[in-house]
């Protein structure tokens, strides 16, 4: 059980900082202009242009997995390379990357299981800049009602399944993600009071290991 919540938390943030990182600035727009209209185009750009020019930020989400059970907290990304999400009690896990690797602990049992930043999306998506129209398939884009959702899939397949990214175009934010798994179950991230982060504090992204930690692969 607990592992497989390790692995649900870790499929679950690196395909949120997918979303928090930058999508595409669409450099590549001649290749992607035969799949989209103009208006899924402009979406996009101004999606990447948002996206990208993210540096420091904090706010808080909810999280709901795909049996409804609810958590919640705040989150914190700096880039380049290093982020924090902490759930709230009584959920004990805490996931930070802190530029070299990314460590999901729990806090209850004082365990912790780190994986290579180098191996994961987060490589990515924690850089100064993404284009993601290179790293991502973009499935489809739809703007309606003042939202555009973008569906996409990583293309290593290092985060198998779907991710679904609702923008709320009138407010230029990120409303939420919709993880689906490889095997359709579906967990649903909602983000709220995000806002900008002026240095942050250094200590966010560290975090205190037990002796007998074991690192792992991305796989």
């Amino acid at each position: 059980m607990v592992h497989r919540m390790r692995h649900f938390l870790l499929t679950s943030m690196l395909a949120g900082s997918l979303v928090l990182a930058g999508l595409p600035a669409v450099d590549n727009a001649m290749a992607t202009a035969a799949n989209f209209s103009p208006e899924q185009m402009a979406a996009l750009q101004s999606l990447g242009s948002y996206f990208n020019t993210i540096r420091d930020i904090k706010g808080e989400f909810t999280q709901v997995g795909p049996q409804g059970n609810v958590s919640s907290g705040v989150f914190y990304i700096s880039k380049p390379g290093r982020m924090r999400f902490e759930y709230a009690p009584p959920n004990p896990f805490v996931v930070v990357a802190d530029g070299t690797w990314v460590t999901i602990k729990n806090n209850a049992k004082n365990k912790a299981d780190q994986y290579p930043l180098s191996a994961t999306p987060l490589r990515l998506v924690l850089a100064d800049r993404v284009d993601l129209m290179k790293e991502a398939d973009i499935k489809s884009v739809n703007v309606a009602n003042g939202l555009t959702t973008v569906v996409l899939e990583d293309k290593d397949r290092l985060v198998p399944g779907q991710l679904e990214l609702v923008f709320d175009n009138k407010h230029n934010t990120l409303q939420q993600w919709v993880i689906v798994d490889g095997q359709g179950r579906r967990t649903t991230i909602s983000l709220n009071n995000i806002e900008a982060s002026n240095h942050p504090d250094p200590k966010l992204f560290i975090v205190a290991l037990p002796n007998t930690r074991k690192p792992k692969s991305s796989r």
